[in-house]
């Protein structure tokens, strides 16, 4: 479930003398990189190599990384929140769909999936608010509890702007998209619902309205049994599983 291999040999060739957010800019190095685990390794899809903080600066935001996402001024306050934009991707980050149809052109003949994703607006916010990575993000639980709608607001915008992101690649020719919630584990069960499972909810109904056929992978990292949803059909998860399997027998 991870973009192009980056421990390979290959990759920091194409990789050597460029920052990591060039690397996500340069459409043909990108490409390159993104087909590397289907010419080395057959794997069965192609992931686009990107971040999920590659529409963040459109926002407004001044971020890098060093190695992770490093915030220069977190968000902190109500203030800097609504001060957030929403641009449209398509002309803040051309160069995401550039590397989309490249490689939605190089698939096409050898009939391998191509899949878009985005950080899910939890994960976004966990970074944003905290500065960077972190192991419990007690700034982000402070605002949680002291500060709540200031928190329902970022995940609006970060919804918003998630929303115009995977729509833009998938008409650019992502086939699949993937919402990647690296730090839903952080938070405990009775707090989930609220601040994880309800953006994504709003994020995959949108999608599912405007793109019935494109499927939608949520990846809730760290929350165990909880993957499966209560009101889950597994029925109708299996026989979808057995078709694909059948389909591609």
């Amino acid at each position: 479930m991870r973009q192009a291999g980056r421990y390979l040999p290959e990759y920091r060739r194409v990789r050597e003398g460029v920052s990591f957010l060039e690397m996500c800019r340069d459409v043909e190095r990108a490409v390159e990189v993104s087909l590397q685990p289907i010419d080395l390794v057959g794997s069965e899809a192609v992931i686009v190599f990107s971040d999920i903080f590659v529409p963040v600066p459109a926002m407004g935001v001044e971020l890098d990384f060093s190695p992770g996402p490093v915030i220069a001024k977190p968000l902190r306050t109500r203030a800097q929140i609504d001060a957030l934009a929403v641009p449209d991707p398509r002309e803040s980050v051309p160069y995401v769909f550039e590397i989309l149809r490249a490689l939605r052109a190089e698939l096409e003949a050898r009939r391998i999936p191509l899949l878009g994703f985005a950080g899910a607006p939890f994960t976004l916010a966990a970074y944003l608010v905290e500065g960077g990575g972190s192991s419990d993000f007690p700034t982000l639980k402070r605002m949680m509890y002291r500060e709540p709608d200031s928190l329902r607001a970022l995940l609006s915008k970060l919804s918003e702007m998630v929303i115009g992101y995977l729509n833009a690649q998938i008409e650019a020719g992502a086939q699949v998209v993937q919402l990647f919630d690296s730090w839903a584990g952080v938070l405990p069960e009775t707090e989930r619902q609220a601040w994880c499972v309800e953006p994504v909810l709003r994020i995959v109904d949108t999608l599912r309205a405007r793109h019935p056929t494109v499927p939608v992978i949520c990846f809730p990292r760290g929350i165990g049994a909880a993957y499966i949803h209560p009101d889950a059909d597994l029925a109708s998860i299996e026989a979808f599983l057995d078709r694909q399997l059948l389909e591609t027998a």
